[in-house]
Formats: structure tokens, sequence, C-alpha cells
């Protein structure tokens, strides 16, 4: 088993930011009566959150570019902190998320402008266990024909086997005509039970 550590020293001095902890929803507050707030109530919730934030808000100086130079690519699954998970502060990476963390065409764009604009050089894939795309397959497209009367463009992206869609997903990133850095892509697979990583290996 492999743990993913990021290693690349830091330059000094560090900028750290006022930032007021915001906590899931499955923690926050749910009315007078406890049930969830319905609605644009999730949103007030949210904007309130936000106005506390900037009262104690300090503009850090960072610019784009991600101090260790490093894109994250993850699924877009609530229970995955990756700031926490990976040791990482404010301005340390760019962080790429979507259903099933899977490398589309729209990832290979964002990852396209992080690296030829703003200076990453290095990319880590994570995947996660119990995925809900797991579950899904190509068939979900066509209920939503079936329901909406048009077919979406997109691909559901679904898996059964993790391991093979982060080889898969390493394999988009590193044969993209449109990527300046290639030689550093590792894929991992988030245990939401232990909190731990474990590294796939490519071949």
């Amino acid at each position: 088993m492999t743990f993913f550590v990021l290693s690349e020293e830091r330059p000094e001095p560090r900028v750290t930011s006022n930032v007021v902890g915001m906590t899931t929803s499955a923690a926050a507050p749910t009315g007078s009566e406890g049930a969830i707030l319905p609605g644009g109530a999730v949103t007030d919730r949210l904007v309130e959150a936000n106005r506390r934030y900037a009262e104690a808000f300090a503009d850090p100086g960072m610019d784009a570019s991600p101090v260790l130079h490093v894109a994250v690519v993850a699924c877009m699954d609530a229970r995955l902190d990756l700031h926490k998970a990976l040791g990482l502060e404010l301005g340390d990476c760019h962080t790429i998320r979507n259903a099933g963390g899977v490398v589309t065409d729209d990832v290979i764009r964002s990852l396209t402008i992080s690296q030829r604009k703003l200076g990453t050089r290095s990319v880590v894939l994570i995947h996660h266990t119990g995925c809900g795309l797991e579950s899904l397959t190509e068939d979900f497209r066509t209920e939503l024909e079936m329901a909406v009367g048009q077919r979406p463009a997109w691909a559901v992206e679904s898996f059964s086997d993790v391991d093979q869609d982060v080889r898969q997903s390493m394999q988009r990133v590193r044969t993209s005509p449109f990527l300046l850095h290639t030689d550093d892509v590792r894929g991992f697979v988030f245990d939401v039970r232990t909190g731990l990583l474990r590294e796939v290996d490519p071949a």
C-alpha cells in the first residue's frame, strides 16, 4: 500500500488565511423541527456563512499559480475532503472535480490551462471506494432521453472496476497531445472508510 505525500518544500514565509470552517450538511443546522432546510434556505445559509467569512477575510496576496505546481483530479463525492486528506493549504494546488473523478474532455481542457498558463507539472488522479458511478450504466442516458426528450451528448463514464478506471484516466492524461507534462501522473483510490490512499499500478 502506498501513501501519497506532498514533499515539495514550501517557500517561506507561508501566507495563511482566516477561513471560517463550514460543516457538512449532515452536521449543519436543520431548522427548528430538525428537517433539512428546503430549497433556497440551503443557499441562504451558505450566503450567510460567506458573509461571516468575508468579515474576517484578509487578501492572502496569492496569484492563480499553485504553490506546489500540482493539479488534483478527483470525484465530486461529498465525503472527500481533499485538502485535509492530502495535507494541502489554500493556494497549493488546482482541484478539478466531477462525477467519478474520470478524465473527460473537459478535464483535459482544465489540465491544459493549468499546465500551459498556470505552471502545474504534476497530475494526481483520485477515485474512491463506494463510488456512485459503479451503480450506473450508460442506460442512464437512455432514461434521460425518455424523461426529457433529448439524449445527452456526454457519456456517463460509469465503471465496475475502480482500479481499471484509474488506469484509464492515467492513460488519457499521458496520451493527450495538449498537455505539456505527462511524466508525473499518478493514480489513487481513496478509501472512504479509512481515509487512506492506495496507489494504483498503471501497468
